[in-house]
C-alpha cells in the first residue's frame, strides 16, 4: 500500500503547498493529497493556503513535485453535489478539475455529497439529480481517463443502501469510492462493516481517528469531519482502522492510505504517521 496525507492538516499552520511537498520530502512520504481551487483567494495568494489552483499549471507543478519526489493521490474537488447548487456549481467544479489533473499526473479526483439533507429536495428528487450530474462527470473522466471516487462524507453516502445507489449511477470502472474510516464512524456506522461492503469499490482511503469526547458528543449526529484533531491511534478509532487495513490487505488492495488530521504544525501527524507505519508492519502489509 502507498502513504499520502492530506494537507488540510497544515490549514490552522497557514503552510502553503510547497512546505507541505517539504514535510513530505523530510518524512519519506511520497504521495499527497489536496484540495482544489477555482479561483483566487488572497489568503491563497500569500501564501497561507496548503491547496493549490487551477490557474497554476499542471505541468510545472508535477515537474516541482517530482524534484521533491512526491505526486498526487488525489485531488478534492468535493463541492458537494446533493444540493441544488450541485449541478451548477458543483459539476462545472469538477470538470474543470479532470483535464488538470491528468496534466498534473493525478489519477483520481474526490466528490462527496453535502452533509445534511439538501434544503427543498426530497431524497429521490436529490438523488436523481446526482444521478445527472455524475453521468455527466463520468462521460468526460472516462475520455481522460480519471477515476472518480464518492467519498464517504455526507447524509447520503455514510448510509450504505444510499451509497450503494451512488456507485451504482453508472455503469463504469472510473466510478469508485473513497472510504473514509473517520467520517463513517461519526455518521454512527461501523467502518469495518462498510469497509467490507464495498471493499471491491475501494479506490482511494482517508485513515482518520475520532478523540474520545468528540465521539462521545456527536457521534450518530454528524454526518463528516473537517479535520480530525486527534493523531490516528490516539482515538477510539484505532481498533476499526485495524481490521479495515486487515480486509483491504486480504483483497490485495495496493492502492492509497491517505492520513487526514490536524498536522500541528508536524508533531501530530508525524505521531499519525509512525503509528501507520508501525501498524502496517504488525499486519504484514507492505508499503511502497
Amino acid at each position: 500500500m502507498k502513504i499520502s496525507f492530506h494537507t488540510d492538516a497544515f490549514n490552522s499552520s497557514y503552510w502553503n503547498f510547497e512546505k507541505c511537498l517539504e514535510w513530505a520530502q523530510k518524512n519519506d512520504v511520497h504521495f499527497i493529497e489536496c484540495g482544489i481551487i477555482d479561483g483566487v483567494s488572497w489568503i491563497h495568494g500569500l501564501g497561507y493556503q496548503p491547496h493549490v489552483v487551477l490557474y497554476e499549471d499542471p505541468l510545472l507543478l508535477r515537474r516541482k513535485m517530482e524534484n521533491y519526489g512526491v505526486r498526487f493521490s488525489q485531488v478534492d474537488a468535493a463541492f458537494p453535489l446533493s444540493g441544488k447548487d450541485g449541478p451548477l456549481y458543483g459539476v462545472p467544479y469538477v470538470l474543470k478539475t479532470i483535464p488538470w489533473a491528468k496534466h498534473a499526473g493525478c489519477e483520481r479526483i474526490a466528490t462527496t455529497d453535502g452533509l445534511h439533507k439538501p434544503e427543498g429536495l426530497s431524497d429521490t428528487e436529490a438523488m436523481e439529480s446526482m444521478k445527472r450530474s455524475y453521468g455527466q462527470i463520468i462521460e468526460v473522466a472516462e475520455a481522460y481517463e480519471i477515476i472518480i471516487n464518492i467519498e464517504v462524507h455526507g447524509y447520503f453516502t455514510t448510509k450504505p443502501e444510499m451509497m450503494e445507489k451512488m456507485l451504482a449511477f453508472c455503469d463504469s470502472p472510473y466510478l469508485r469510492m473513497n472510504m473514509d474510516t473517520g467520517n463513517t464512524f461519526i455518521a454512527g456506522q461501523d467502518p469495518v462493516a462498510f469497509c467490507e461492503r464495498f471493499k471491491e469499490k475501494v479506490n482511494h482511503v482517508h485513515v482518520k481517528d475520532v478523540s474520545e469526547s468528540l465521539a462521545a458528543a456527536v457521534r450518530g449526529e454528524q454526518t463528516g469531519i473537517a479535520v480530525s484533531h486527534c493523531a490516528i491511534g490516539d482515538g477510539v478509532n484505532d481498533e476499526n482502522i485495524k481490521k479495515v487495513l486487515t480486509i483491504l490487505g486480504d483483497i490485495g488492495y495496493d492502492g492509497v492510505l491517505s492520513m487526514e488530521c490536524e498536522g500541528a504544525g508536524g508533531p501530530m501527524i508525524e505521531k499519525s504517521l509512525a503509528w501507520l507505519r508501525r501498524t502496517l508492519r504488525e499486519l504484514n502489509i507492505g508499503v511502497e
